[in-house]
C-alpha cells in the first residue's frame, strides 16, 4: 500500500505527513513536492520524496506512479491557475491508476458563495468524473489565517471586521491535518464528504475568546468593506492581497463558512480543539517567533 501526499513541504502538508508517520511505516509513504531539496528531512526518515510540479503535469504522472492512495492538497494562487492545476493533477492521478483520491476542499464547496470556491468545485467535479473512489475533506477555515490580525491585537489594535453577523468554523491546521491523515491511511472512507468545521462563532465570540486567552477585553470594530480595505492598507497589508481579504469578509458575512458539523468527531474521535485552547496555542506560537 503506497500513500502519497502532495504539497508536503507546505504548512498543512507537513502536518499531514507528521500525523501519518505516527501510524504508518515511513516506507509506505511518499510525498510529491516542487522542490525535493526542501524535503530532505523527510527522505532521511525513510519517506520517498518525488518531484512533482502542479504547473508541469508530466512530472505528476511520474510522481503518482504506483500510488494506491493519494491526498491532493489544494494549491495556492489565483482561481484560474488553481482550476488548471487541480484538474491537471486529477488527470495525472487517473492516468497513473491511483485507486483512491482524498482532496482538501472548502466548506460546502458545491454551493459556496465564497470567491475561493470555484477551484474546489472544479477539483471535486474532476475527481467525480474519473469514477475513482474519493473523499472530499471540506476544510472550513484555518485559525492560523488570523495570525496577523491577532498580532495586531497584541500590539493594541481592535479586532476589525466587515463580516457582519456571519459565523466561521475556525479550527487548527493540526486538526485538519489529523483528519486528512485518518482518511488517507484508514478504511471505509470511499466516496465520502466530510464537512470539517469547528464550532461556528461570530467575530464577537471569537474576539471574546481571544480576550479570555490574553486576559484583556478586545474591542470589535465593525466597519464596511471600504473602511476594512483602508484599515488593512494602513496596517501595511500588501495592496494586491487586500481585495482577497475583503472578499473573504464578504463571504463570511453571507454565511459561506457557517457550517454546523460533527465530522471532526467522526474522524478524530473528538470535536475540533475548543477555540480558547486553540487560540492559546496560536498566541504561544506568536510569542515564540517574536
Amino acid at each position: 500500500m503506497k500513500m502519497l501526499v502532495t504539497g508536503a513541504t507546505g504548512k498543512l502538508g507537513m502536518k499531514v505527513v507528521e500525523a501519518l508517520l505516527k501510524t504508518v511505516p515511513a516506507n509506505q509513504l511518499a510525498v510529491s513536492v516542487r522542490n525535493p531539496e526542501k524535503a530532505e528531512g523527510l527522505r532521511a526518515r525513510g519517506v520517498e520524496v518525488r518531484q512533482g510540479d502542479f504547473d508541469r503535469p508530466e512530472t505528476l504522472d511520474t510522481a503518482f506512479a504506483g500510488v494506491d492512495r493519494l491526498l491532493i492538497i489544494s494549491a495556492d494562487g489565483d482561481n484560474e491557475t488553481r482550476i488548471r492545476q487541480h484538474t491537471d493533477a486529477v488527470a495525472s492521478a487517473e492516468r497513473a491508476g491511483v485507486k483512491f483520491i482524498a482532496y482538501t476542499s472548502l466548506g460546502n464547496a458545491m454551493e459556496s458563495v465564497m470567491f475561493l470556491a470555484p477551484p474546489h468545485r472544479a477539483a471535486e467535479e474532476a475527481i467525480l468524473k474519473t469514477g475513482i473512489p474519493y473523499s472530499f475533506l471540506r476544510n472550513n477555515w484555518y485559525l492560523e489565517n488570523e495570525i496577523s490580525s491577532i498580532q495586531g491585537v497584541l500590539a493594541g489594535a481592535p479586532w476589525v471586521t466587515s463580516a457582519g453577523s456571519g459565523k466561521v468554523g475556525w479550527a487548527l491546521q493540526q486538526d485538519y491535518a489529523k483528519a486528512a491523515a485518518t482518511v488517507l491511511s484508514g478504511e471505509n472512507h470511499e466516496n465520502t464528504i466530510y464537512e470539517l468545521s469547528g464550532k461556528p462563532l461570530t467575530q464577537e465570540e471569537f474576539a471574546s475568546a481571544l480576550g479570555t486567552v490574553l486576559g484583556k477585553e478586545i474591542p470589535v470594530q465593525r466597519v464596511d468593506d471600504d473602511a476594512y480595505a483602508n484599515i488593512m492598507k494602513g496596517a501595511g497589508v500588501p495592496e494586491f492581497i487586500i481585495p482577497f481579504l475583503v472578499d473573504i469578509q464578504k463571504g463570511i458575512r453571507e454565511g459561506a463558512l457557517e457550517i454546523e458539523s460533527n465530522d471532526f468527531e467522526k474522524l478524530l474521535g473528538r470535536p475540533a480543539t475548543p477555540i480558547t485552547a486553540a487560540l492559546t496555542q496560536i498566541v504561544k506560537g506568536i510569542s515564540k517567533t517574536e
